[in-house]
């Protein structure tokens, strides 16, 4: 396997760096805010704080390793492999906004609907990837597991508070 993998070794580092870069950069214009949650009434199997940074992690780590093999096997379907890129880009940036309007501007319903977009966006990425590597796009059913979760923590959020 590290045979298949050695080739690639830059293209996979590049690419699990560029999600948990802008995780870290969302974290650093966030961080003087985070302490919100505890603040806040938060529903039924909401999780403790300790541990979102380190599903984010591994949720990107997993964005990265999808993306590296979208951007491998292109050439099985460059269409989708650029739409699936094209829409996992723009998801990182609504990613990063969200973390911004829940912590800093504390708007919770536009956040929520943030969410959704989010999971409308991730969705699009999927169904592209599986048409160039089923293996990126089940490695994104984690994620999407996640951000539908944090969509029920978030609308739990708006009607507690």
């Amino acid at each position: 396997m590290w045979e298949r993998i050695k080739p690639y070794l830059k293209i996979y580092i590049i690419a699990i760096a560029i999600p948990i870069g802008v995780g870290l950069l969302s974290a650093l214009f966030t961080k003087d805010n985070m302490g919100i949650y505890s603040e806040i009434e938060t529903p039924p199997l909401s999780p403790p704080s300790w541990l979102f940074p380190i599903a984010w992690t591994l949720l990107y780590a997993l964005m990265g390793v999808s993306s590296a093999l979208v951007y491998i096997n292109r050439g099985i379907n460059p269409e989708a492999a650029r739409a699936g890129l094209t829409h996992y880009a723009i998801s990182l940036v609504v990613n990063f906004a969200w973390s911004i309007i829940f912590f800093n501007v504390r708007a919770f319903t536009l956040a929520f609907v943030w969410l959704l977009l989010l999971l409308y966006l991730i969705i699009r990425t999927v169904l592209s990837y599986r048409k160039v590597s089923p293996l990126a796009a089940y490695l994104q059913i984690p994620y999407i597991i996640w951000v539908a979760f944090a969509g029920y923590l978030n609308a739990g959020i708006v009607l507690l508070n």
